[in-house]
């Protein structure tokens, strides 16, 4: 009972006119992280600038809207993840103007691990869209999360290829979650959702709306350690996904193209203002590792912290898991392909990828020339 009033309290606060994440955060804040008490709070005018529809809304909300979105919540994989729970992914939390809550369809793990987002044109060409497809399916075999904006051409290439190579990918949604932009995305859509990861600010319900994509960026670009460009004019969407990333002190990659392309465009143009060119994913790789390591630290002490404990070694931790000894011990002291370890492990090279990544990141692991791993200690 106790967790479904907060659910309430949550869908209701969420659902106010005028109440903007930051308006929601302070309120909730101020109460202590008790949700109900804010919305307590809120009801009787102790919250500045909400106006005479908020008001009415917060004592009289509508209870079909509310049950609704309760009847959406109660369905499987699907949750509703807020700033105040101890997995909200900690490189969002430190993006101006993140959300206060999410709603979430698939495997909410995915955001708690290392993210790179994809993006480009929606007009990409097949050159584009191919190489969208080799970058996100290499990333994926390094266990890296592909995180994208479900839009058409690059974005929907770069998921794809995730999916095939069965690595991890979420796509952040300018829509309801329960809703699909565009409509011939809708298969794409629930592959992610059984697979990967959708996730939303929008409630459920919510129709696709020009003012929800460039909100939907800043998710994606606080969402990821960096972003890369693969193609974009020059008043290209994803130009604002890069340029939020590099406001947000992320990395931002480009691929550099023919100078008689006009997708190319953007891409030189974020050349010329500082991204990275990058033309092999080692490139890309070199500078996520230690981005990704800073981060892993960061939510170990924040979930140890959380739970009242000391925060955990995560070398210890990767020493304690059984199935990491098992891979190590695959590894040996000579070099090894993903197959070769796939091979002498029984692992699945999904779940090896994402092993890999993690034991690298703690410099247990380093990745070779030619695709192979060799084991540092």
């Amino acid at each position: 009972m106790e967790h479904a009033l907060c659910q309430r309290a949550w869908l209701t606060l969420l659902r106010t006119p005028g109440m903007g994440a930051r308006h929601l955060r302070q309120l909730v804040r101020d109460a202590g992280g008790d949700i109900e008490l804010a919305l307590e709070q809120a009801r009787h005018g102790r919250w500045p600038g909400l106006d005479d529809r908020a008001r009415g809304w917060l004592r009289a909300p509508d209870a079909k809207r509310v049950a609704s979105d309760l009847d959406w919540l109660a369905q499987p994989r699907h949750r509703l993840l807020c700033f105040t729970d101890a997995d909200y992914p900690p490189q969002l939390e430190q993006a101006p103007h993140a959300p206060a809550a999410m709603y979430a369809v698939g495997n909410t793990q995915l955001l708690l691990r290392p993210q790179l987002a994809v993006v480009g044109a929606r007009s990409a060409s097949p050159a584009g869209r191919t190489n969208a497809g080799a970058f996100a399916r290499a990333l994926s075999r390094r266990g890296v999360v592909i995180t994208s904006g479900l839009a058409e051409g690059i974005d929907a290439a770069a998921h794809e290829a995730a999916l095939a190579e069965g690595g991890g990918t979420i796509a952040v949604v300018g829509t309801g979650p329960d809703r699909v932009y565009p409509r011939r995305n809708r298969v794409l859509s629930a592959a992610i959702a059984e697979q990967g990861l959708v996730v939303s600010e929008f409630a459920p319900g919510t129709g696709a709306r020009a003012q929800h994509f460039p909100r939907r960026n800043r998710i994606i670009s606080g969402l990821t350690l960096g972003t890369l460009v693969v193609e974009a004019g020059v008043r290209s969407g994803s130009l604002i996904t890069a340029r939020l990333a590099g406001d947000y002190g992320r990395e931002v990659y480009a691929l550099p193209g023919s100078i008689h392309n006009p997708l190319a465009r953007g891409c030189h143009r974020l050349i010329r203002e500082g991204a990275r060119l990058v033309e092999t994913v080692d490139e890309i790789l070199q500078s996520l590792v230690p981005l990704a390591r800073a981060q892993g630290h960061e939510l170990a002490a924040r979930l140890a912290a959380d739970a009242g404990v000391d925060s955990p070694s995560p070398t210890s931790q990767i020493m304690e898991d059984p199935q990491s000894r098992r891979l190590l011990d695959a590894l040996g002291h000579d070099v090894a392909t993903l197959d070769e370890l796939h091979e002498r492990s029984g692992l699945e090279p999904a779940e090896l990828s994402s092993m890999l990544l993690m034991l690298e990141l703690e410099g247990r692991v380093a990745g070779v020339a030619g695709g192979r791993y060799q084991r540092l200690d």
